[in-house]
C-alpha cells in the first residue's frame, strides 16, 4: 500500500498566499481552500496512492509549549481571510471522503510521523506533503517527503529520500533532530546552542553523530576552543531544543492503514458545497 499523508495546515498556508485573492460574491474567502484542492489534485495524479490522510494542527497547547513557554511564541496569528478558510476546507474534505486527523495537544507532524511509522510496520510506503522542512527527519527506506516550495513565484517540490538528505546535508535523516538541537529554528522559536549556526551543527554532527557524543565527549573532540565554550554554555538548551525538534510518533490516532483508503466521494455533497463556494472551474476539474 501507498499512503499519501498531507501536512493540512502547511499545504493551506502556501495555497494562501500563493494564489491571487478570490472569494465569493458574499465576500467568503475562498483562494486558499482552491489553491489546496488543486494541489492536491495534482498530488494524486502524479503519485496515485493507494490511501490519503489530510493531518491538521489545532490551536490548543502542546507538549512542546507545556515543556518550553516560548515555543512558537513569536509567531504572528493567520491573517482573518486564512482562518475562515479551515473549516471550510474541512467541510469540503469530508464531502469529498477524504479522512482527515487532527488531534488536541499534538502536532500535525506528530500525526504525520504515527502514520508514517506505522506504514514502516506493515511493509508499506508512505509519502508525506509538506512546506516544513520539520518532516524531513521522517525520511526512510520507506517514507519520502514531497517538500513545498516557491520559485521565481512558480510552486514547486522536491522529492527527498535517504539518498537526497545525504547529498543536501551530508547526514542521515534522523540525525537532522540532533542538527536542529545544536543550531535551533527560528521559525518554530527553538532556541538551540546560542552562537551554532546551520554549518557548524552541520559539521559537528557529521562528524561526531549526535549531540550525546558530543556532550559525553566535549573536552576531547577536534573543535575550536570558542565552538566547546559555546556547547558548554548551552547544554541544557541543546537538549530541550531535541526534545522540541523531535517528532512525537506515537499519538494515540487510528492506525489501522486500512481506514485510510481511497473512498467514492460524496458526489451530490461535494458538488453542492463547491457550488456554494462559487468554485465552478473546480468542479470541472473534479469532473
Amino acid at each position: 500500500m501507498k499512503l499519501m499523508v498531507i501536512d493540512g495546515n502547511s499545504i493551506l498556508n502556501r495555497a494562501f498566499y500563493g494564489v491571487r485573492p478570490l472569494s465569493t460574491r458574499d465576500g467568503t474567502p475562498t483562494n486558499a481552500v482552491y489553491g489546496f484542492l488543486t494541489i492536491l489534485q495534482k498530488l494524486v495524479g502524479e503519485e496515485e496512492p493507494d490511501a490519503l490522510c489530510v493531518c491538521f494542527d489545532l490551536k490548543a497547547p502542546t507538549f512542546r509549549h507545556l515543556a518550553y513557554e516560548g515555543y512558537k511564541a513569536q509567531r504572528k496569528p493567520m491573517p482573518e481571510d486564512l482562518v475562515v478558510q479551515v473549516p471550510l476546507l474541512k467541510e469540503v474534505l469530508d464531502a469529498m471522503n477524504i479522512p482527515r486527523r487532527e488531534l488536541e495537544g499534538w502536532e500535525a507532524d506528530d500525526i504525520l510521523g504515527t502514520l508514517a511509522a506505522a506504514c514502516e510496520r506493515e511493509g508499506s510506503q508512505c509519502l508525506i506533503a509538506t512546506g516544513d522542512r520539520d518532516s524531513l527527519q521522517l525520511v526512510s527506506d520507506q517514507v519520502a517527503v514531497r517538500l513545498a516550495a516557491t520559485k521565481m513565484g512558480r510552486p514547486e517540490s522536491t522529492l527527498y529520500d535517504p539518498a537526497a538528505i545525504r547529498e543536501k546535508y551530508g547526514v542521515e535523516p534522523l540525525q537532522l533532530i540532533e542538527v536542529k538541537a545544536l543550531m535551533g529554528d527560528s521559525s518554530d522559536n527553538i532556541p538551540g546552542v546560542a552562537g551554532i549556526g546551520e554549518k557548524t551543527a552541520l559539521d559537528l554532527i557529521s562528524r561526531f553523530g549526535s549531540v550525546d557524543a558530543i556532550y559525553e565527549n566535549l573536552d576531547t573532540i577536534d573543535v575550536k576552543p570558542g565552538v566547546r565554550k559555546k556547547l558548554q554554555e548551552g547544554k541544557e538548551m541543546a537538549y530541550l531544543s531535541r526534545k522540541l525538534a523531535e517528532i512525537d510518533r506515537h499519538a494515540p490516532i487510528d492506525c489501522n492503514l486500512e481506514d485510510y483508503r481511497l473512498k467514492e466521494r460524496d458526489v451530490q455533497a461535494a458538488y453542492t458545497l463547491l457550488s456554494k463556494l462559487e468554485m465552478h472551474t473546480m468542479i470541472e476539474k473534479l469532473g
